[in-house]
């Protein structure tokens, strides 16, 4: 189980330059509490099993430093943001960017 934890907090740190501390938007939406993390590009060639335990990883990092809501992650590709997040909040994330994102960082979240 350790070796999976650490595989998974790895795979985290690939994925944003700057190792294990994420910008984030902590924000209340549509009545949610939402974890909003941009992800850098590369994240898109990531398979779906990466992209899941890179969603747990980061989830059980928010809950362990008392952030209350759900993990959204968001990348862009190609020109268009892609997002990981609950089926009811797909028609909010397919109408924002990542300016909208951007306006929104309000916090740090630090995974060790």
């Amino acid at each position: 189980m350790i070796k999976k934890i650490v595989f998974c907090v790895m795979a985290v740190i690939s994925f944003n330059a700057n190792a294990n501390k994420f910008d984030i938007a902590h924000v209340k939406e549509q009545g949610q509490d939402m974890i909003i993390i941009p992800l850098d590009s590369n994240f898109e060639y990531k398979s779906d099993d990466q992209r899941r335990k890179t969603m747990y990883v980061l989830q059980t990092c928010a809950s362990n430093a008392s952030l209350g809501g759900t993990v959204v992650l968001i990348w862009e590709s190609n020109g268009r943001t892609k997002f990981m997040a609950p089926q009811p909040w797909h028609g909010l994330f397919r109408s924002v960017d990542m300016l909208w994102v951007a306006k929104r960082i309000n916090k740090s979240l630090t995974c060790r």
